[in-house]
């Protein structure tokens, strides 16, 4: 919509703000009606909009959730958030809010859902009979270690009851703050129940700032990753997204880091843009690198067989044609160079104690006693 002369354009408003990823508020795809604000240009700047993290609660019946995708290495995982607060504009968990009624853009990143009895689920869930004990993946689609949950602790409080009935956990993170559970953590890797795995994306400070923005800086996640090896617990590295034209060139450089800092294992996945993330993503991307933007949707679409997302099992996470073949050749040659694994060891499953087992434990050997 122009006005008569042409000479001011009608513009949605998509701004990049401090501290947040998305640079608009995409509308979820279930919703009929859509709203979006536009500067006119009779202001003398561009208004813009303060954001507040608002933290709602999850009132979820069940807290384990349960995969089958042959592309992904657990079979179940919690997450005791949704949304996250690190804002990283690329998260492929961002269409998920579309289901709350909520924005996978700036919606994602503010109006965030604790699972205040995320804990009190698990213990519940461990007790069925016909559990069967799996690593749980821990933060798969929502950081477990997002800032709320430094007061919160509600990813503490699920820690405490693995380590009580002796379940073993693997931890995705990008968060400096899963140094404060090391006494948990170390006590269970001791065990064979306990892996980490570290999110790096890029070493580069300001990529690292627009991109992922309230996530650690990527020197500080390399901290990170030597104070949990130094301490005991196995710690690999997840190069993702790897990003034509934007990150892709770090990856020896990202491999090469983690090994120095005592990472023992290195996977990546390509970026992946389900649903509306491809609209947010190029957005973000049109802003900051708009010198670039054509060229990397271009090679992404190279690696999707001319789409912008694929999802078919086995081609989802590296992609598929001459770009893709490339970076997983170089990919294999960096874990050689560096000694890395391409997983990190399965974990110990024969120790597990359920709760029911430990409570007819206790009634035994109370009635031992008694006799």
């Amino acid at each position: 919509m122009t006005n008569t002369d042409d000479s001011t354009t009608l513009r949605e408003i998509k701004i990049f703000r401090k501290g947040r990823g998305a640079v608009g508020n995409e509308a979820g795809r279930f919703e009929k009606i859509t709203t979006s604000p536009f500067y006119d240009g009779w202001q003398e700047a561009e208004p813009e909009l303060k954001l507040v993290t608002q933290i709602s609660t999850d009132h979820a019946k069940t807290i384990i959730s349960y995969n089958q995708s042959p592309d992904i290495p657990f079979d179940q995982s919690i997450n005791p958030y949704r949304g996250c607060e690190h804002g990283c504009v690329y998260c492929f968990a961002r269409p998920t809010h579309s289901y709350l009624g909520l924005s996978p853009g700036l919606d994602f990143e503010t109006r965030l859902f604790q699972k205040p009895h995320a804990a009190e689920l698990l213990e519940k869930e461990l007790q069925k009979k016909n559990y069967q004990v799996k690593t749980i993946a821990l933060g798969v689609n929502t950081d477990a270690y997002q800032p709320i949950e430094k007061d919160l602790m509600i990813t503490r409080d699920l820690l405490k009851v693995l380590h009580t009935y002796k379940h073993p956990v693997s931890i995705i993170t990008k968060s400096a703050l899963i140094e404060r559970d090391i006494d948990i953590l170390s006590d269970m890797a001791r065990d064979g129940l306990c892996s980490v795995i570290v999110s790096l994306t890029t070493l580069d400070k300001h990529l690292c700032r627009i991109m992922e923005p309230r996530a650690a800086a990527s020197q500080r996640r390399l901290r990170t990753i030597k104070t949990l090896s130094d301490a005991g617990i196995p710690t690999g590295i997840l190069f993702a997204p790897a990003i034509p034209f934007i990150n892709d060139n770090e990856l020896e450089s990202i491999l090469k880091a983690a090994a120095e800092h005592g990472a023992t294992s290195a996977a990546y996945i390509v970026l992946r843009l389900p649903h509306e993330l491809v609209n947010i993503w190029t957005d973000w991307l049109e802003q900051h690198y708009p010198d670039r933007a054509q060229r990397v949707m271009k090679i992404v679409k190279l690696m999707r067989n001319g789409k912008d997302y694929q999802a078919s099992f086995g081609e989802r996470m590296t992609g598929t044609g001459d770009f893709a073949q490339l970076l997983n050749a170089r990919f294999k040659l960096a874990l050689r160079k560096h000694k890395l694994q391409r997983r990190s060891d399965p974990l110990n499953t024969t120790l597990f104690s359920p709760p029911g087992a430990q409570l007819d434990l206790f009634s035994r050997e109370a009635t031992s006693t008694h006799e």
